[in-house]
């Protein structure tokens, strides 16, 4: 391998390491831009460019024309240049090149896909759908009951241990992206369905298969219930149910937000409680609440 081969791939190492250890960043989001990276090196080696310090502006535009002529999707594309915008804004603080060709590039937002979400009655059609006199019964129901109650993510709700639950103050601490801790509430419900999951439908399970940690969700043999397996169990709830159409998981997180803006919450407080980072990312769920508002009067003001 050349010299600048090595020096590319070492530099591109230094980056994923820095994410991981300094920035605590996910396993699956030091992929991403590990991928994103190895993909730009690739189209570095086919325009012969030696290294990342000669890369200039005019080489990053002929980089997105080849990456639209592939049909990427407009939020792939800028997904890649966010990538490689961040991996030469380290490269510049680490001295390794003297400026950012990534730096005065912008792609066009696209229009914002409203999410997904279900009704109440819908939400209610899915507790009605969930078993609660077999212990597997009882782990659907908290599965189902934590997720709506709390709006948490399907990885986050997998990684709930016993001792981060607090029935006294109805709270969970919970570890999201980036390993940042926050706590969330549940209410009523839901805590009846984890006292009856925990004292009984669990702790059988782990006595049948002779199992011992202290993961809160099982699985059939209890072993710690994986996200996938997790999705799994949503999907059969739903195929139980008498709901009809294409439904993932992430729908029961929007259906959270949604309901408690519909109800009066403040944005700020939803923001906090699906552990966004930034309210921007809260405010999509606003277009839900107003669109939902304008379905409501139109069905019902009498001169609408």
């Amino acid at each position: 391998m050349a010299q600048e081969e090595k020096r590319t791939e070492r530099l591109h190492k230094m980056f994923l390491e820095y994410l991981q250890i300094e920035r605590n960043y996910s396993p699956y989001t030091v992929q991403s831009y590990q991928r994103d990276i190895a993909d730009f090196i690739l189209f570095m080696t086919e325009q012969v460019i030696d290294s990342f310090d000669t890369v200039q502006y005019s080489d990053v535009r002929l980089y997105l024309t080849k990456l639209f002529e592939q049909k990427l999707a407009r939020t792939s594309v800028a997904r890649k240049i966010s990538s490689l915008r961040s991996f030469y804004k380290f490269l510049l603080r680490e001295n390794f090149v003297n400026n950012n060709p990534f730096a005065q590039v912008s792609i066009p937002k696209a229009k914002k896909r409203l999410p997904d979400f279900f009704y109440e009655e819908e939400m209610s059609a899915l507790f009605r759908a969930c078993e609660e006199h077999t212990p597997l019964g009882q782990r659907n129901k908290v599965i189902l009951e934590i997720l709506y109650a709390t709006g948490i993510r399907v990885s986050e709700c997998c990684n709930i241990r016993l001792q981060d639950i607090d029935m006294f103050l109805s709270t969970i601490l919970i570890r999201g992206k980036g390993n940042k801790e926050r706590y969330v509430i549940f209410g009523s419900f839901a805590g009846d369905a984890l006292e009856q999951y925990i004292n009984n439908g669990r702790r059988e399970i782990m006595s049948k298969y002779q199992k011992d940690h202290d993961v809160l969700l099982v699985n059939a043999r209890g072993g710690p219930l994986t996200p996938r397996g997790l999705r799994g169990i949503l999907e059969r709830i739903i195929e139980k149910s008498t709901l009809d159409g294409k439904i993932h998981p992430h729908m029961i997180r929007h259906s959270f937000a949604t309901h408690l803006l519909n109800q009066g919450a403040d944005l700020r407080t939803v923001q906090e409680l699906l552990g966004h980072s930034s309210l921007s990312s809260t405010q999509v769920y606003t277009h839900v609440s107003k669109e939902f508002l304008r379905k409501t009067y139109m069905e019902h003001h009498p001169r609408a």
